[in-house]
């Protein structure tokens, strides 16, 4: 009777073959893509992207001012807005933006530099939306 109740208990522990005492894996979400990486180089007046082409989804630009002045980033458009801080010249920062369809205009905000012509705009996706 023991032997009897042994083998018993060993088929109920269930010695290897399906689901031995893992059960079957838990559904995981699926990760959030990558951000896409942008780098904008801020020279004296001028403001020059890595890409040119762009599509919706979330974007992670790095700034680096390669000029003589105080320069940031600033980007503007139906995704919203999002601002790099003031760096000194050769220094660099980061921001993250989601950016939807349509047109946005990229300028630095410091001391009037917009003005002279340090900005550009990009189209994101297919759609041009006015703001």
């Amino acid at each position: 009777m023991a032997a009897g109740a042994l083998a018993g208990l060993l088929a109920a522990c269930g010695g290897g073959g399906y689901g031995a005492g893992n059960g079957p894996a838990a559904p995981s979400s699926p990760p959030a893509p990558a951000a896409t990486q942008v780098t904008a180089d801020l020279s004296d007046f001028h403001i020059a992207l890595s890409q040119k082409t762009f599509t919706a989804g979330a974007y992670s630009f790095t700034v680096k001012n390669t000029g003589h002045h105080d320069h940031a980033l600033e980007v503007e458009g139906p995704g919203g807005e999002q601002r790099s801080k003031t760096l000194a010249p050769g220094e660099s920062g980061k921001f993250d933006i989601t950016l939807k369809d349509g047109t946005y205009e990229l300028y630095c905000p410091v001391d009037g530099h917009k003005d002279l012509g340090m900005k550009t705009e990009i189209t994101v996706g297919g759609a041009v939306n006015g703001y």
